[in-house]
C-alpha cells in the first residue's frame, strides 16, 4: 500500500472515530444492520429547515438575477401554504416537471418540508412520456412550467391532480399560477411528525425495461447520502491539503455550475440539496452549451463545474478554457459514472494540475453513494472510479451472486442505509434488482488491493448519453411501431462529444424501402430528442440471434462499428 493510501485510510478512521464529526453508528433497517452517521440528520424536513440559518446569503443564480436563502424560503414557505390548502398531506407525491430553474428547487424543497413525497419527472419527455410517468406516480398536484403544460396539454390524465404551473400563458381550469401563489406571504410551516423509514423521494432512473422506474427512498436514505456528501468534502480536503490551501488563499466564494438536470441524482443531491445544506451558491443554466459555459464561469466566477464526463470533455475543448482571464477561478471539475477517456484524463491532469477535480461512483437507487475520489486520490488513480464511502458495502459478484476476490471483474452489488426501499408499485423489478439488500448495479468492475473501485463495463442495455441514460428497449420498441420494420436492435457506440451515441440496425420486410431519415423521423415524433439514434443502418437480412432467439448485440455493435454492416 502507498503511503497516499495509507494516509487516506487514516484520515478516513479519523473522520469516522467515536466522536468526530463523521462518527459511524449501526441501526437495523428492514431486519439488517447498517452503517450509518450518527450526526446525520434524521429526517429531510429537518434537514431542510436548517437552511433558513444561512439567510440573506446568495443561493441561486438564474438569468442574471440572484436569489437569497431569505427570498428562497419566503416563496417556499407560500408554495407550502398553497400545497396545505390543496389538502397535500405527507406521503402524498408531487410531481415536478421543468428545466433547472429556481422555481423547481422551491416546490421541491416545500414538498420535503410537509412530508409529501417529491417525483421530479424527466422534463425531456415528451407528452406521453410525461403522461406515462405522472400515471405511474398518481401525484396530487404537478408542478411544472409552461412548456411541461402544453406537453400533456393541459390535463395530467390523473384524477384529483392540481397544477401548479410557472410562467404559464393560459392555465386550465382548476390551476393556480406560481407567481400569484408566491405573491402571498405565509408563515414557515410546523414540520410534521415523521420516521426514518416514512417516504422521502422517488427519482426516475432508466433501466433495461421500456419504462423509467421509479426509484423509491426512505427519509433515512436520502439525508444519510446528503451527510456523505459532508464527508467526501472533508476526506477531500484532509487528502489534498494543498489544493485546498491554495483555494482559501484567493479568496474566491464557493460556486457552482449547475448545468445537469436537476431532476437526476447528481443534480439534485450532490449540487442542489448539498448546497443547500451547505450555504453554497448555485449558478443554473437550463440547457447546456460548453461555450456559453465558459462565459458563464467567466461572469460568475465559477469555481466548481460538476457534469457528465461527456460535458467535462466539451469544456476542456474550448478555445477559452485556458485562458485565466476566463476560467481562473475554476478550481475543480467533477464527474460521475466510469470515467472519462485516457486522452481526456492526460489533457485534465495537465492543464490542471492541482485542481480539486474528482470522479464518484453511484447510482440513482442508492442515492449516489458508492466511491468517490478528487484532489490527490483522483490524480493517483485517475481511472478508478473511487474510494468506497464508509456507509456502503460492495460486492462484486459472479454470475451465481458469489464475492470474487480483489482484481476480478464482475458486477458491482452495493448495500447499506443509502438503498433506496425498492421501484415504486413495481415489485418484480425491485425483486429482481434486490438480493438480502444488495443491490445490483448492471455495471461491471472491480476493486484493487488499495480500496479503489474501478467500473469497466455495463451489463445494463442501458445508453448513456451526456448522463441521460436510454433504455435500448425502449427505442427498439418505437422503432417497431413502423409497418415497414421487422427488427430492430439499438446499442450503445462511443462518441467523445456525448460519451456514448444511439445506434440503431433495423431490418425491413422483404420488398419494403426505409431509409435512415425516415427511421430518425419517427422516433423524433414520438419520444424526447435525446433518445433519436444519432445514427441508424437499414439492412434487408435478418439480425443475428442465438439458439435462445436474443439479438447478439454484442456482434451486431462490432459489425457496425467496423462498417461491415449493409
Amino acid at each position: 500500500m502507498s503511503q497516499l493510501s495509507e494516509l487516506a485510510h487514516k484520515i478516513r478512521a479519523q473522520l469516522t472515530a467515536p466522536g468526530a464529526p463523521f462518527e459511524l453508528a449501526e441501526e437495523v433497517v428492514d431486519g439488517r444492520t447498517v452503517r450509518v452517521y450518527r450526526n446525520a440528520f434524521r429526517t429531510l424536513p429537518e434537514l431542510l429547515s436548517s437552511a433558513r440559518a444561512h439567510g440573506d446569503k446568495p443561493f441561486i443564480s438564474y438569468l442574471g438575477e440572484t436569489w437569497t436563502f431569505d427570498r428562497f424560503f419566503a416563496e417556499v414557505d407560500a408554495v407550502v401554504a398553497q400545497l396545505r390548502a390543496w389538502d397535500v398531506k405527507p406521503g402524498d407525491r408531487v410531481a415536478i416537471a421543468m428545466r433547472n430553474r429556481p422555481e423547481w428547487a422551491v416546490v421541491l424543497v416545500a414538498t420535503g418540508l410537509i412530508g409529501a413525497v417529491p417525483a421530479p419527472l424527466n422534463s425531456f419527455g415528451l407528452g406521453e412520456e410525461l403522461h406515462a410517468a405522472l400515471a405511474d406516480v398518481e401525484p396530487c398536484v404537478f408542478a411544472c412550467d409552461n412548456d411541461r403544460l402544453t406537453r400533456i396539454g393541459g390535463d395530467t390524465r390523473v384524477a384529483g391532480c392540481r397544477i401548479l404551473c410557472v410562467g404559464a400563458t393560459e392555465l386550465p381550469a382548476g390551476a393556480a399560477d406560481y407567481q400569484s401563489v408566491v405573491s402571498q406571504a405565509a408563515e414557515p410551516p410546523a414540520l410534521p411528525e415523521l420516521g426514518p423509514d416514512d417516504p422521502a423521494l422517488i427519482l426516475f432512473t432508466s433501466g433495461a425495461t421500456s419504462r423509467a422506474k421509479g426509484a423509491l427512498s426512505s427519509q433515512r436514505s436520502v439525508c444519510q447520502a446528503l451527510f456523505n456528501i459532508d464527508f467526501i468534502g472533508a476526506f477531500s480536503g484532509m487528502t489534498s491539503p494543498e489544493a485546498v490551501a491554495a483555494l482559501m488563499a484567493r479568496g474566491l466564494t464557493p460556486t457552482t455550475l449547475t448545468a445537469v438536470p436537476l431532476f437526476h441524482v447528481s443534480g439534485l443531491h450532490a449540487q442542489l440539496l448539498n448546497s443547500l445544506r451547505n450555504g453554497r451558491r448555485l449558478v443554473f443554466v437550463n440547457r447546456w452549451d460548453p461555450a456559453q459555459a465558459i462565459e458563464v464561469i467567466q461572469a460568475e466566477r465559477i469555481t466548481q463545474f460538476n457534469g457528465a464526463p461527456s460535458m467535462v470533455m466539451q469544456l476542456l475543448s474550448q478555445p477559452g478554457f485556458d485562458d485565466p482571464a476566463q476560467t481562473g477561478t475554476l478550481m475543480g471539475l467533477g464527474f460521475g459514472g466510469a470515467g472519462l477517456f485516457q486522452r481526456v484524463i492526460d489533457e485534465l491532469q495537465r492543464r490542471r494540475p492541482n485542481s480539486m477535480s474528482g470522479v464518484g461512483f453511484g447510482l440513482t437507487e442508492t442515492n449516489g453513494v458508492g466511491a468517490a475520489a478528487s484532489g490527490t486520490l483522483f490524480a493517483y488513480k485517475p481511472h478508478s472510479s473511487g474510494v468506497l464511502s464508509p456507509i456502503v458495502d460492495v460486492r462484486i459478484a459472479d454470475a451465481l451472486g458469489q464475492a470474487l476476490p480483489t482484481g476480478e471483474q464482475g458486477e458491482v452489488w452495493l448495500r447499506g442505509v443509502t438503498v433506496m426501499q425498492g421501484y415504486w408499485r413495481d415489485p418484480a423489478a425491485t425483486a429482481a434488482a434486490m438480493s438480502e439488500g444488495w443491490f445490483r448495479s448492471g455495471d461491471v468492475g472491480y476493486l484493487d488491493d488499495e480500496g479503489f473501485i474501478f467500473i469497466v463495463d455495463r451489463i445494463k442495455d442501458v445508453i448513456n448519453r451526456s448522463g441521460e441514460k436510454i433504455a435500448a428497449a425502449e427505442v427498439e420498441s418505437c422503432l417497431l411501431q413502423l409497418p415497414e420494420v421487422l427488427e430492430a436492435a439499438v446499442f450503445a457506440v462511443p462518441d467523445e462529444d456525448t460519451g456514448e451515441m444511439v445506434a440503431a440496425v433495423v431490418s425491413v420486410h422483404e420488398g419494403c424501402k426505409l431509409d435512415a431519415q425516415a427511421v430518425r423521423a419517427h422516433v423524433a415524433a414520438n419520444l424526447a430528442a435525446y433518445k433519436v439514434p444519432a445514427v441508424v443502418q437499414v439492412v434487408t437480412e435478418s439480425l443475428p440471434r442465438n439458439p435462445a432467439g436474443k439479438l447478439l448485440k454484442r456482434q451486431l455493435r462490432s459489425a457496425f462499428v467496423d462498417g461491415k454492416l449493409g
